[in-house]
């Protein structure tokens, strides 16, 4: 169909979080190697139009509030021409990776996102 899958927009939109909290100065492999994990508990995907084979995308990433046991994004994924393909939003809950339970946002990471 010449048409990037839909499922495909999920892993874009992890790559620009991950991207967005390098900028930021917070490593997902630190949080991960400090026992915290960041699981998806909630995926909208508003599709506008579809990318296509060999598109060039930008996926813009926004932190929608100070996190405190979730973290919540915004995203806005464009085509090399600007034209818009897909708005979506992200919910992630801080989880302590031993024992599975939600927790809250570290002190380090919300010091971090000023």
């Amino acid at each position: 169909m010449g048409v990037v899958y839909h499922g495909n927009y999920a892993q874009y939109l992890e790559l620009g979080r991950v991207e967005w909290l390098r900028s930021m100065g917070i490593s997902y492999k630190d949080l991960e190697d400090d026992g915290i994990i960041l699981p998806v508990i909630h995926l909208q995907i508003d599709y506008k139009k579809s990318a296509l084979y060999d598109d060039l995308i930008t996926v813009e990433t926004f932190l929608k509030k100070v996190p405190l046991v979730k973290i919540e994004f915004d995203y806005k994924i464009y085509r090399e021409s600007g034209e818009l393909l897909a708005e979506a939003n992200t919910v992630l809950a801080f989880m302590d990776k031993r024992t599975n339970r939600p927790i809250k946002c570290p002190e380090s990471i919300l010091a971090k996102l000023g």
